[in-house]
């Protein structure tokens, strides 16, 4: 398939030139005609490592030209990268670019963009006489790096709900797909989401070693073996990062407090774990109940559902608890506090007013829902592991609550 892409400022330079050298035939647009020959020249007004060999060797092969006639550019691409470096007036850009194409297309935005960009989007697309399908697809790409991150992506994201343009978009990344690159299909607001959330967070890690190392100064440690310890550590990965009813454990809670007593004492500010503190215990107000803080464990030291239940009871609610295997350890822990334990999950919900789903218990996914609809007295669940098949559960008649789920 040609590819076009609209804008040849920074972003639409690097990626016009990466997909080319990917094997696909390529159009960049600018309707600015002096900055497009000067880039057709390999001369562009900034310096990108790489990048000048890699829009050489793709001019010389054919596969990457560069235009300032809207009308041929728009004639000829089936898929279009819309890369403008800046995002104002980005929607009125997309609308007009997708009016001067006269057939079936694709139209990814790659342009960073406000949350709920592409769902504005789409309705202007529908007035369209042909049919195009708007994509978000944020790229992650550092100054300096860019042709190398392009190029060694740690994913793929992609938005939309569209299957062919899923497949068209499989099909221009085939390369790194078969290195085994992850490719995330969601929803556009998701896709839209990424990209922040994912600045944000870097940010977040960034300040938070940076608390450190002032702690590091005041106690003698080396805040770059610190570093290196701390980023070797498994469940700093996808593992641990899944929204839930808080975080728990036999030490987590003693392990933050020293930490924080330690800072208090040397008169350092850890802000960043204060703020995960608060936000932590702020969890227990979103869910009703969960016994073990992880599956495939009795533990229920330092669980975040203890806290929940001992705090729901405080305010006159009753709590009927199930678990496979943590049962014993939840009676000790909840020393002849008024909680009723059950021998099933259907037990558990029996006559309750809501169910909740509190640890990734695998069974739990076997459970006979129409069984529990009927045994609840209102079919409320709400799943903090994020565990069942939402869709499902709701076409049931449940009122199913995820976590950070719409």
């Amino acid at each position: 398939m040609h590819i076009g892409v609209y804008g040849a400022g920074y972003l639409g330079t690097v990626v016009s030139a990466c997909l080319a050298d990917f094997g696909n035939p390529v159009t960049c647009y600018d309707a600015d005609g002096v900055r497009i020959y000067a880039t057709a020249q390999g001369s562009i007004p900034f310096y990108e490592k790489n990048l000048k060999d890699v829009i050489k060797r793709n001019i010389r092969a054919g596969r990457l030209i560069y235009s300032s006639d809207m009308e041929s550019f728009a004639g000829k691409s089936q898929v279009v990268f819309l890369a403008e470096d800046s995002c104002r007036y980005i929607e009125d850009i997309a609308t007009n670019l997708a009016v001067n194409l006269k057939h079936d297309a694709i139209l990814v935005l790659v342009t960073p963009v406000p949350v709920g960009t592409a769902s504005r989007l789409e309705p202007r697309m529908k007035e369209m006489p042909n049919k195009i399908t708007i994509v978000s697809h944020p790229l992650f790409l550092t100054d300096g790096c860019a042709v190398e991150d392009f190029n060694w992506p740690d994913r793929i994201v992609v938005g939309t709900r569209s299957t062919q343009a899923v497949q068209a978009l499989k099909q221009i990344y085939r390369p790194l797909a078969m290195r085994g690159v992850p490719i995330i299909v969601t929803n556009h607001e998701t896709a839209e989401l990424v990209r922040e959330a994912s600045t944000a967070f870097l940010a977040t890690k960034i300040s938070f070693i940076n608390e450190l190392a002032t702690l590091c100064e005041h106690v003698k440690a080396d805040s770059v073996d610190l570093a290196l310890a701390l980023g070797l550590d498994k469940k700093i990965g996808p593992r641990c990062l899944q929204p839930g009813a808080g975080f728990g454990g036999p030490f987590v809670e003693s392990d933050m407090e020293a930490l924080a007593q330690l800072a208090t004492g040397k008169n350092v500010s850890l802000r960043v774990l204060s703020a995960a503190r608060e936000v932590g215990d702020s969890m227990c107000d979103r869910v009703v109940d969960k016994l073990s803080f992880k599956p495939n464990t009795n533990s229920v030291a330092g669980s975040a559902s203890i806290h929940l239940a001992k705090s729901l009871m405080s305010k006159g609610a009753k709590v009927r608890a199930y678990d496979p295997v943590a049962i014993p350890d939840a009676k000790v822990e909840m020393d002849k506090m008024p909680i009723r334990y059950c021998e099933s999950a259907y037990h558990a919900a029996e006559g309750s007013d809501a169910l909740v789903v509190g640890t990734g218990w695998p069974e739990f996914r076997a459970l006979d829902f129409e069984r529990i609809k009927r045994l609840l007295r209102r079919p409320i669940l709400i799943d903090t592991k994020n565990l069942l098949d939402g869709a499902r559960m709701r076409s049931m008649g449940f009122q199913y609550v995820g976590m950070g789920r719409s």
